[in-house]
């Protein structure tokens, strides 16, 4: 008999302002469920990262049925599980975990959320050079999705040099040689005067890390530009590419795609992906045409 009632949970730092509880609860509500949904944010518990095993153990014995995983968390996790899917495999890096029979098994859902936000708010976007800032879970994942949706060549940038380079010889494993590179933030200027768009996936930008990823300087009018970070929906970083003219795709589609999603996973209910876009546009506060039209 399938269950009506779920508690499930999101691990990572500076979560407060996360929209993912009111998005679960929203749809369960909607389905005649019961969901509650819990943060567990690292930054008020006082632990560090690495502590994302213990927290997941810990859900799993009080009786979740599961959790996502954000930032800083999503590839530390991966060691303290007990088997992965094969997107969170290939991906080396996990924002879901469903725990089935006393197992706890990792998912990727940002994969498929950010791609079909990306196909949903920019289904025209040239994609011959694209150029990533960030290497991070977040950014494994739309690399893989860019990639996906026939990016010729994805050049990651990154601070962390080795970050850039891994993730950039593995998407060359998955999807052909060629198809990545990596490069230094320095170059940044070189690379955007040239490419199509870029993917931005890093922190900056959120609520607890404002500012701008990169001089606004470096944009253009033929670059678009897409945003991982939803909270808020519009960053300085879109703000910036809109007065310069550029195409832009905000995070909020990818945050209502990946959370449905997990919905599903969590569930096993089938999610209403529409209206959970509404939800979000009502919950970021008056942004329901930027978001109608860009994710």
């Amino acid at each position: 008999m399938a269950k009506d009632s779920y508690l499930v949970g999101l691990i990572g730092s500076g979560i407060g302002p996360s929209l993912s509880p009111a998005l679960h609860e929203r749809e369960a509500d909607r389905q005649g469920l019961r969901c509650l949904y819990r943060l567990i944010d690292i930054d008020t518990l006082g632990v560090p990262p690495e502590a994302v095993g213990d927290l997941v153990r810990a859900a799993r014995d009080l009786g979740f049925d599961g959790l996502n995983i954000t930032h800083p968390c999503k590839q530390l996790v991966i060691e303290h599980l007990d088997a992965l899917a094969p997107q969170a495999e290939a991906l080396g890096a996990v924002n879901t975990v469903v725990f089935e029979d006393g197992r706890a098994v990792g998912h990727n859902t940002d994969v498929t959320g950010f791609a079909a936000s990306f196909a949903r708010g920019l289904p025209d976007a040239s994609l011959e050079r694209v150029v990533q800032l960030g290497a991070g879970g977040a950014g494994a994942a739309v690399a893989h999705a860019m990639l996906t949706l026939g990016a010729e060549r994805v050049t990651v940038v990154d601070a962390l040099a080795d970050r850039a380079a891994d993730l950039a010889a593995g998407l060359n494993r998955h999807f052909g040689a060629g198809r990545a590179a990596a490069a230094a933030p320095d170059q940044l200027a070189q690379l955007l005067g040239s490419a199509d768009g870029i993917v931005h996936a890093t922190p900056t930008g959120m609520a607890a890390h404002p500012g701008l990823p990169f001089p606004a300087e470096l944009l253009h009018p033929h670059l678009w530009v897409a945003e991982v970070v939803y909270r808020p929906l519009e960053t300085e970083l879109l703000r910036a590419a809109r007065a310069g003219g550029c195409a832009t795709l905000d995070g909020g589609g990818m945050a209502v795609f990946q959370a449905a999603d997990a919905f599903r996973l969590f569930t096993g209910r089938e999610p209403d992906s529409g209206r959970m876009l509404a939800d979000i546009a009502e919950l970021a506060g008056g942004v329901e045409s930027s978001v109608s039209k860009a994710v």
